[in-house]
């Protein structure tokens, strides 16, 4: 004995001393045996017993439940319950055949209280009212509840898709985190999981009802043959003994099948999340006083038609008309309590008490869309639109591959108050951007060469300002001949949301930001970063200088230049301007390149000397730097016009200072002239040349 313990240990390796662990196989092997070996009466009695107690379980457990995955083990549970029953019809139809001729009580008390008390020793009743059980089981519950779970297994698997989007969507609007995300996702597959084996499942208990009506109609006439041949049983006495038993046998059995079927169908028949199934009920059913009225008056109106009961049916009206009543009455108080004015000097006394977790943070870049543009977040939905989230981001890759930092997640939610076709870009709560977009259709961008007239609606392309119009997609490969360039309704989105993002890059790069930026370099040039940062040069100081450099453009990718250029210059230098101006000469070859490509001769703009001497009196008063308003507005004025001309010349606008006159000009024409870029003459790198293009001056 202690040899065999010793290698079933052994073989059942870390749940050796697990007894649960054990507990399915033993009951498994348990029902096996019970359709080889013969049970005594007593044990029959208990078993069936059993059976009946754990339909009743399950029974409760799948009314209780509020959805279908907190009972995920129905589908083996179906499958245990119906193997049970099946081994007690085999063992007690063993008995029956060997022991009948010993009367009703050969095979236990309670397949004989069945026989004798639901059918009355009438087996004509007995066989009607185990047929009918079997029509409910087998046609209704069992059918019905075997296509829910058939559509549902369809419609779930179906869902899959979208529903793995919408997770992915909340994530990347940052409405749940990766942790959260997890769990969804598993839930998700865990209810395809869930359904696809209650698709299967519900074939055992289908299985089952006819298994009992064969195994009633085995019993019966074998019990007729054996005890008439071998007992030497008249008809009669074979009929008292061997029916009676067959029956009782087989009702104690089709009752808890009864109750596991109802219980499979009610697990897979569902809807809703949030309340049990008795919850759902009352509340969807017996909480409407309307509807208890109208029934009630239907109910006391029938009782009033000659011949009927009008007992019965006034009890019953009168009831439903009394419940609805209460209800009403209910409502109203309640409604009038909810109505009443606070009492003068009262504090209006508020549900729950106000935290910090009611007040939301606001975005620092969200996207609001309205109801038609909804579609665009769902890549199974958004058709010729396509996948906004992918595009989005795709674009924050982009901007952190370009510019030199990561951005801040990107929010989307719907606004009702907006356009159904338009959307919003916000910063930190403040609109930067808005335009229309309409699923379904294409944006052509005239980019200056096409002519033909296309039918549509006519518009402006919102990140660049091109004419441009809303065609059909059939007008698609005619507007794409005609020399436009034809995106669709989520490339213009997402553009427009890109354009935004590098305009407003030094918005984007809060204190957040940079400590992530500074904790990503640190990784690469851990001493670098701990000689300067933070024992030069603050982290609010470096978050300014890298925001003095985004307003201009300058992309701060190269970091470790940044750095090293702060670690020179920080001893000696605490102004951020200045220290701005210092990276940038250290990035001279970055910032033309960037500008010119890999050209080495530079067509600049330059100043009018005359102009640019007044500029440079003016900026050096020792009364303050003070521009005469006249000659400031005729500055950018002739600045935005010739940036344009040399934009049109396919040459980049770029305007070309003394040292001292850069930072101040380039502060001043900003807003004139966004896209004009300005250089210092020591920002110039000794391997490139100039040709001076264009002069601004012409001053009165």
């Amino acid at each position: 004995m202690k040899f065999l313990m010793q290698r079933l240990q052994a073989l059942l390796g870390p749940h050796a001393n697990s007894a649960k662990a054990l507990t399915m196989p033993a009951f498994v092997v348990l029902m096996l045996a019970m359709m080889v070996l013969p049970l005594p009466p007593f044990a029959l009695d208990l078993l069936f017993t059993v059976n009946i107690a754990m339909a009743l379980m399950v029974m409760m457990v799948s009314s209780q439940m509020v959805k279908p995955l907190d009972f995920t083990a129905l589908p083996t549970v179906l499958l245990v319950t119906t193997l049970m029953r099946l081994s007690l019809n085999v063992a007690s139809t063993r008995v029956v055949l060997m022991d009948g001729h010993n009367g009703p009580g050969a095979a236990g008390k309670v397949i004989e209280s069945f026989g004798h008390v639901l059918i009355g020793d009438n087996f004509a009743v007995g066989l009607i009212v185990f047929a009918i059980l079997v029509v409910i089981n087998f046609v209704v519950v069992t059918k019905g509840a075997e296509r829910i779970a058939e559509v549902g297994a369809r419609f779930t698997l179906d869902a899959m898709p979208g529903k793995q989007m919408a997770i992915d969507a909340d994530l990347n609007a940052g409405l749940i985190d990766e942790q959260e995300a997890r769990r969804r996702r598993a839930e998700v597959g865990e209810e395809a999981d869930f359904f696809g084996s209650m698709d299967g499942a519900s074939k055992f208990v289908r299985g089952d009802a006819m298994a009992g009506l064969l195994i009633l109609f085995i019993t019966i006439v074998g019990g007729f043959v054996i005890g008439m041949t071998t007992h030497g049983m008249s008809a009669g006495e074979a009929s008292r003994s061997y029916i009676t038993m067959a029956i009782g046998d087989a009702l104690v059995a089709q009752v808890p099948a009864l109750l596991i079927s109802v219980a499979s169908a009610m697990v897979v028949s569902r809807v809703g999340k949030d309340e049990d199934v008795g919850t759902q009920i009352r509340g969807q059913v017996f909480d409407s006083p309307r509807s208890l009225g109208i029934a009630a008056g239907i109910v006391f109106g029938l009782g009033l038609v000659p011949g009927m009961p009008h007992l019965v049916f006034w009890i019953v009206g009168g009831a439903l008309g009394w419940l609805a009543w209460m209800m009403q009455k209910k409502a109203k108080a309640a409604a009038a309590r909810a109505a009443a004015p606070a009492a003068p000097g009262e504090a209006p006394v508020a549900s729950t008490e106000a935290t910090w977790d009611d007040l939301s943070p606001v975005d620092t870049l969200g996207l609001e869309v309205g109801y038609r543009l909804i579609a665009l977040v769902d890549k199974a939905r958004a058709g010729s639109g396509g996948d906004l989230l992918g595009r989005i981001k795709g674009v924050r890759k982009k901007f952190a591959q370009d510019v030199g930092f990561l951005p801040p997640p990107v929010h989307i939610r719907d606004n009702l108050e907006l356009k159904p076709s338009l959307y919003r870009v916000t910063l930190r709560g403040a609109v930067v951007g808005e335009g229309e977009a309409f699923p379904g259709q294409y944006l052509a961008i005239n980019p200056g060469g096409a002519t033909i007239a296309l039918p549509g609606t006519k518009t402006i392309d919102p990140a660049f300002g091109l004419p441009a119009i809303w065609i059909e997609e059939r007008h698609k490969e005619t507007a794409q001949m005609s020399g436009f360039t034809v995106v669709d309704c989520g490339t213009v989105v997402a553009t427009h949301l890109s354009h935004l993002m590098q305009v407003n890059a030094a918005r984007l790069l809060g204190r957040v930001e940079t400590q992530a930026l500074v904790e990503h370099v640190t990784k690469l040039a851990p001493k670098l970063i701990e000689d300067v940062v933070p024992k030069m040069i603050g982290i609010a100081t470096l978050q300014k200088v890298l925001q003095l450099l985004l307003e201009e453009g300058v992309h701060i990718r190269d970091m470790r230049s940044i750095v090293e250029c702060l670690a020179e210059h920080a001893p000696t230098v605490s102004d951020a301007g200045e220290l701005a101006s210092r990276i940038r000469v250290h990035l001279a070859p970055v910032i033309v390149q960037q500008i010119y490509g890999a050209v080495k001769e530079l067509d600049v703009i330059a100043l009018e000397p005359e102009l640019e001497r007044l500029v440079a009196q003016a900026l050096s008063s020792p009364h303050g730097a003070a521009l005469d308003p006249g000659v400031a507005e005729t500055l950018t004025k002739s600045a935005a016009e010739t940036a344009a001309r040399q934009e049109n010349l396919g040459q980049p606008a770029c305007l070309l200072v003394p040292d001292l006159l850069r930072a101040p000009i380039a502060r001043l024409l900003r807003r004139a002239a966004p896209r004009l870029k300005v250089l210092s003459h020591s920002e110039i790198p000794e391997t490139h040349s100039i040709r001076i293009g264009s002069v601004i001056g012409g001053l009165a």
